[in-house]
């Protein structure tokens, strides 16, 4: 071997015990706090907050952050590092597509995406680009007076320039300005590498202080400093809002260790301002009067207040769609669910983001029960879209550990960590072979989600010891991002249930299986009147007997109202078709392409277009993903155990 050959490879230190030595700027922040604890002397922490470009700017800001008073004008900015990969870059498509949508602009068009030096920049070469990336920042800017530009771009421009002066590299970046709420915004993606093609690392410091300030410096300087009058006026303002001001983060910064302040201030004005909000804190329990003018703020007291501020806001958007509606609602109480512990049925009002940054939706429902609820149902892809004055079922969700993860669990332990289909059915030999494909899919769920089991190349899976633990995280984190199941119940207004010739939500309220309380206010009047015509209608049909108080619907009745539906949606199904409706029968083989999904209002049903006909079965979520592909299946009164493929080999659905 000539030295020419010869790569060495330096692996890390270890220690005399063989295990890996810790990094040299782990010992270094170890070092630190050991110092900082031998010496008694109360610093701020070494936590590599400073690690990164722009650290030494960001300190620099965040002190003339503190000392620059209130004259500067206000501007806040939202930040997002998003992990990459196969997942991450789905989710930034998707993210790209959002900013994208239509209605952002002041004249209701669809976003426009621009970067640094283009107007019209192209969003997929961009993502072509990210495509080796590790990571990617997501920005959300927002001046408090951005109503005054004409156009944003400008100020969007000059404020990246100046952070790529901060941060000392050139930026890869694409944006895209919204109007669409009340105050304008700019949502900005930036790529997480620097003009090296290294990682870009932004320092916690500049994260959390130069993007703001520079924002707000650029704007101060376009549009003037706030007047003296302006400041004050705020302030008065703020001194009786139920919501976190400037005055409490003033409050907060002069408080000692055992959270005392005093409203002494040099500035009169300033003096007489904090004694006012004080005042008032103390008057909503957030503040205690310990004598010599000095109060003693409560623990939490920004996270209270902050928590009050968005629930007034929630207030005051609830009002202003109630309003925009026209929807008289005197006496009916309005309110703001943060966990939803039972159903709550009622028609949607309005959808939309109750944080954007973050890709959270909410639900303004008016309830059946008289309430008009504000819901909020996480990320935006884990409830399907619904229209709005649809009828709507919202539930907790529930999420956790499931049977499949510990049957998993079980065959895993008994055959040396390993599971697939052929080693369920030798380990359980009464299991069927679409029983065990279920929990192939679960385990698929979670291999995507990165929470655990590993697939091999012969198919099989290497399941660790440890499976449960990583199935209760992996559902933890859907319970986040799912927190409620949504429903559709009609899609139709609920007047015009009273007299449909099929099977509605209407008819199991009546029948007593619906077990909803319909208060007589709100939707929940709509819902009775409905309720009082259907009974009558559905007595004139030969369909139900009145009972007393009650309704008793004869026997085949709702069969009969669902035959009904599906015959008038085959006929008018078959013009768009070209082809001829055939019903399907219990016991009936199906086979043929699955073409679309239909939606009616006894429920949703999959077209199965045939080489001569079509027919309507029951949908199930798993078809979705198969549109387009041959199908077969034998129709049971429980539904279809469905096999995709021409052949045998097609994979199993029951």
């Amino acid at each position: 071997m000539s030295d020419d050959d010869f790569d060495p490879k330096v692996s890390g230190k270890r220690t005399k015990s063989g295990k890996k030595a810790a990094s040299y700027a782990g010992r270094i922040i170890a070092a630190t706090r050991l110092a900082g604890k031998a010496s008694g002397v109360r610093s701020r922490r070494f936590d590599g907050s400073r690690i990164g470009r722009g650290a030494s700017m960001g300190r620099l800001l965040s002190s003339r952050d503190r000392l620059a008073g209130f004259r500067a004008r206000r501007a806040i900015v939202k930040t997002r590092l998003v992990r990459l990969g196969q997942k991450g870059m789905r989710t930034a498509r998707a993210h790209l597509r959002y900013i994208q949508r239509d209605g952002v602009t002041r004249e209701g068009a669809p976003g426009e995406l621009y970067s640094a030096d283009r107007d019209a920049a192209d969003g997929n070469a961009f993502l072509e680009r990210s495509g080796g990336d590790r990571h990617q920042f997501r920005f959300i800017i927002s001046a408090e007076d951005g109503a005054e530009y004409t156009d944003l771009k400008p100020y969007v421009r000059r404020m990246m320039t100046q952070v790529e002066a901060d941060l000392g590299t050139k930026l890869d970046w694409v944006a895209v300005d919204h109007f669409n709420t009340e105050r304008p915004h700019t949502h900005v993606m930036l790529r997480g590498i620097d003009d090296q093609g290294q990682n870009l690392v932004i320092a916690r410091e500049y994260i959390s202080h130069g993007f703001r300030e520079r924002a707000a410096e650029l704007v101060t300087l376009d549009l003037g400093p706030r007047t003296d009058r302006e400041i004050e006026e705020r302030l008065r303002h703020d001194v009786d809002q139920e919501r976190l001001t400037a005055i409490d983060r003033r409050l907060l910064r002069r408080m000692d260790a055992d959270r005392v302040v005093t409203a002494a201030e040099n500035d009169p004005v300033q003096q007489s301002l904090a004694a006012g909000r004080l005042r008032k804190l103390k008057a909503m329990g957030l503040a205690e009067d310990i004598g010599g003018a000095c109060y003693q703020l409560a623990d939490g007291l920004e996270d209270t207040l902050r928590h009050m501020g968005e629930r007034d806001d929630i207030i005051r958007l609830m009002q202003r769609e109630l309003t925009a509606r026209r929807l008289d609602r005197p006496g009916v109480d309005q309110v703001v669910t943060t966990e939803v512990r039972e159903p709550i049925i009622g028609r949607l009002i309005r959808r939309g983001f109750s944080d954007e940054h973050r890709d959270r939706h909410f639900m303004m429902v008016d309830g059946i029960d008289g309430r008009v609820h504000y819901l909020d149902i996480g990320r935006a892809d884990a409830v399907p879209s619904v229209p709005e004055n649809a009828t709507v079922r919202i539930e907790p969700s529930r999420l956790g550990v499931t049977q499949a993860d510990r049957t998993v669990d079980v065959v895993a332990r008994a055959h040396g960590g390993r599971y697939s289909i052929d080693i369920h059915l030798a380990h359980d030999p009464q299991a069927s072979e679409a029983y065990a494909a279920s929990h192939v899919r679960r385990l698929e769920a979670m291999r995507r989600a990165s929470a655990g089991p590993e697939r091999l190349e012969d198919g099989s899976w290497t399941i660790p010891e440890d499976h449960l633990a990583r199935a209760g995280a992996y559902a933890a984190r859907q319970q986040r991002d799912r927190p409620v199941a949504v429903s559709v119940m009609s899609r139709a207004p609920v007047a015009e249930l009273a007299a449909k010739d099929a099977p509605t939500w209407l008819d199991r309220e009546l029948d007593g299986s619906g077990g909803s309380a319909v208060r007589d206010a709100g939707f929940g009047r709509e819902v009775r009147t409905a309720l009082a015509a259907r009974r009558q209608w559905l007595v004139e049909q030969q369909l139900a007997d009145p009972d007393g108080t009650m309704l008793r619907f004869r026997e085949g009745a709702m069969d009969r109202l669902r035959q009904r539906e599906l015959a008038q949606a085959g006929d008018r199904l078959a013009q768009q078709v070209g082809k001829a409706f055939a019903p399907a029968s219990t016991g009936e083989r199906i086979e043929g392409v699955i073409a679309r999904r239909v939606d009616l209002e006894g429920g949703s049903y999959a077209l199965v277009e045939r080489s001569r006909d079509f027919t309507l079965v029951p949908w199930r979520d798993v078809l979705k993903r198969n549109m387009g592909k041959a199908a077969s299946g034998i129709m049971r009164a429980d539904g279809i155990s469905w096999r995709f493929g021409r052949g045998r080999s097609g994979p199993s659905i029951s």
